[in-house]
Formats: C-alpha cells, sequence, structure tokens
C-alpha cells in the first residue's frame, strides 16, 4: 500500500520575508507547526483535545533542509507523513513544494514525545482512545507504524 500524506497549502506572506524578500528561514518551522496541528486535528488528535486530557506533546528535535527559496505570494504545499509512532514517540517528515514554481524547496523533520505532569508517558497506557485513532490511521494509510 502507498504511504498517505496529509496535504497542507499555505500562500507565503509578505511579512514573513527578509530584506531580500524571500521567507526568512524561521518560518519553515513555524509552517511544520500548523501543517502538524492541522492533520492531528484531521486524525482526532488535535493539540486542544489531548491538552485537555493532561497530555503535551513537546517538540524533541527538529531538522530542516533548505533546497531553493519560497518567495512572497509563492503558493506552498506541505507534504506531512508520520514516520515513527510508538504511542511514546512521533516522528514526522515534510516536503515543502513550491506549486508556483513546481519545485521541492525544502525537506524536514521533527520528533515529538508526550508528557503529563512533566513525565514521559505511552498515549497506549495513557490515553488509548487517542493511541486506537493514530493506530487505525497508520494501519489504513498503510504508514509505518509502531515501530
Amino acid at each position: 500500500m502507498v504511504n498517505k500524506m496529509y496535504i497542507y497549502r499555505r500562500k507565503a506572506q509578505y511579512h514573513e520575508t527578509d530584506q531580500m524578500g524571500i521567507i526568512h528561514h524561521s518560518n519553515y518551522v513555524r509552517w511544520m507547526e500548523e501543517a502538524r496541528v492541522a492533520f492531528l486535528d484531521d486524525v482526532g488528535l488535535g493539540y486542544g483535545k489531548v491538552e485537555k486530557l493532561g497530555i503535551v506533546s513537546p517538540v524533541a528535535g527538529i531538522s530542516v533542509d533548505y533546497k531553493r527559496q519560497v518567495e512572497f505570494g509563492d503558493e506552498v504545499e506541505i507534504r506531512v507523513e508520520v514516520q515513527k509512532y510508538n504511542g511514546v514517540v512521533m516522528e514526522f517528515h515534510y516536503e515543502f513544494y513550491n506549486l508556483t514554481r513546481g519545485e521541492v524547496c525544502t525537506q524536514a523533520a521533527s520528533r515529538h514525545g508526550f508528557l503529563k505532569d512533566n513525565k514521559i508517558v505511552s498515549l497506549k497506557r495513557e490515553l488509548p482512545e487517542l493511541d486506537r485513532l493514530m493506530t487505525e490511521y497508520m494501519d489504513r494509510s498503510g504508514m509505518p507504524g509502531n515501530v
């Protein structure tokens, strides 16, 4: 089965540019978060819902590989894939595709954990109904999971 990517689109805004008219590098991390939050909402694991249940999901690591620039007004498609999920750790891969120019402009990854009361927890044990949502999503989409 082919891996399913979650697609998030946005238009590069003027206030996100640097003095050269190019999107400032720090905005890609913000865009990753926008895409990730939209994806998690879509699968039923939205931050608002999870945090109301006492779980937070801090970023444990980020990597970003800039390949091509994005300029004001360009439309960007951010393709999000879950690379790993085991109840304790969730890793995402992001591919930024500049629809305006027809090219991949950035590739990135982020790694997240789950905490309750500042202690690492497993969603499998702490919130099995949310773990089930993610596991079902991974099974439906053919994404590698529970590694």
